[in-house]
């Protein structure tokens, strides 16, 4: 009897020996896995966002070009296209007025100091006014400040030339006709706002834009045209 109790006794003491370290090694393994888990990220781990690009600096921008290294870009422009119609040897728009007889009159003031942009050429009324080079009659008007006027475009469309101040048009002068180089359209006068004690040729150039505007463009001075030919 004594001998079969021991026997029981021992056989639960291993059991229970075995559930001990069971239970240990079931614990330690979710303790490691709970440490795991939880381990805080290293500081550094983790990759910022990135930046936004900052704006430029001054230092970082081209340099700004000086007068000294080069001209403004519409001077440089006024420069091509007045070499380009140099070489058209465009006819002086009044009857028997010499090159020498021109005054450059294209950055003198006019009313309210609104720049003229045109270049004033006097001749007795009634004086026959020319046509400057082939082209077309792109506009026939009146106005209050100019008059009796007459736009015509150069045969690419490119440039326009502008009369006024007339005393009358041309006989058979009409919109959309086609002119020649030195062909009388008009005559000297003084209606719009000129004095009617010196009638003049208000002639004025300008480089059309892409749409074609007969009134609206990028003024050149018609003088500069010329001015080679005093020299």
């Amino acid at each position: 009897m004594v001998a079969a109790t021991s026997s029981l006794r021992t056989a639960a003491f291993t059991v229970g020996a075995i559930l001990v370290v069971a239970a240990a090694v079931a614990f330690g393994s979710l303790m490691k896995t709970s440490t795991q888990v939880q381990t805080p990220i290293a500081a550094g781990s983790i990759q910022p966002a990135p930046k936004a690009s900052p704006p430029p600096t001054a230092e970082a921008l081209p340099p700004v070009p000086t007068a000294a290294a080069t001209q403004p870009l519409a001077a440089l422009a006024d420069d091509a296209d007045l070499s380009q119609l140099r070489t058209r040897a465009l006819t002086l728009p009044v009857q028997g007025v010499n090159v020498v007889q021109l005054t450059d009159t294209y950055t003198q003031a006019r009313a309210a100091g609104v720049p003229h942009e045109a270049l004033d050429i006097m001749a007795a009324r009634g004086t026959p006014v020319l046509a400057v080079e082939d082209g077309t009659v792109a506009k026939l008007f009146s106005s209050k400040p100019g008059g009796i006027t007459i736009y015509q475009f150069d045969p690419g469309s490119q440039y326009a030339y502008y009369y006024a101040h007339l005393d009358r048009y041309a006989d058979g002068l009409a919109e959309g006709a086609n002119l020649r180089k030195g062909q009388v359209i008009g005559y000297v006068g003084s209606t719009g706002n000129a004095s009617p004690d010196a009638p003049h040729l208000h002639f004025a150039l300008f480089k059309l834009g892409p749409e074609r505007q007969w009134w609206r463009g990028t003024p050149l001075n018609p003088f500069l045209v010329w001015r080679d030919a005093r020299i």
